[in-house]
């Protein structure tokens, strides 16, 4: 194959050498208008095959995308299931609680924390002249007996 080439170049040197030069321009246009369409042709395919590695780039990027989206929403949900469940046994403990605490009212209503209008004032407290003096005190005279 080697040299076929190297015939084949030999040739065509010869034939430029003894063409005459309007069909040498002639033959230069052409070879020009040829590498032209070649290079057009080239770059084309460049285009293309960079449209192609675009296009599958961008679905797998949208796929992707997609995925992470899909996890993100279950992840998501489950933190909302479990959060839903901690407030539920929240709410559940809470009610335990006030119905222990009403219960307890109940039973013992005397241990009542008592209110500020609960508690006496000084007002209500029994001065020396609320006491009883001896004049005021039951004799044995004033005591009934059973036969009288």
């Amino acid at each position: 194959m080697g040299t076929f080439k190297k015939a084949a170049g030999k040739a065509a040197k010869k034939i430029v050498e003894y063409t005459p030069e309007p069909i040498k321009d002639e033959i230069k246009e052409t070879v020009k208008d040829k590498a032209k369409e070649k290079f057009v042709e080239n770059v084309q395919d460049k285009a293309d095959d960079a449209t192609d590695k675009l296009e599958d780039a961008k679905d797998e990027g949208a796929e992707k995308l997609h995925d992470k989206a899909e996890e993100g929403k279950e992840k998501a949900q489950d933190a909302l299931l479990k959060v839903k469940d901690k407030i539920g046994n929240v709410v559940e403990a809470g009610e335990d609680f006030q119905e222990k605490i009403k219960s307890n009212q109940n039973d013992k209503d005397d241990k009542r924390i008592k209110g500020v209008s609960q508690i006496k004032g000084v007002s209500s407290i029994k001065s020396y002249k609320d006491v009883k003096s001896s004049k005021d005190i039951k004799s044995s005279n004033d005591i009934k007996t059973m036969g009288s």
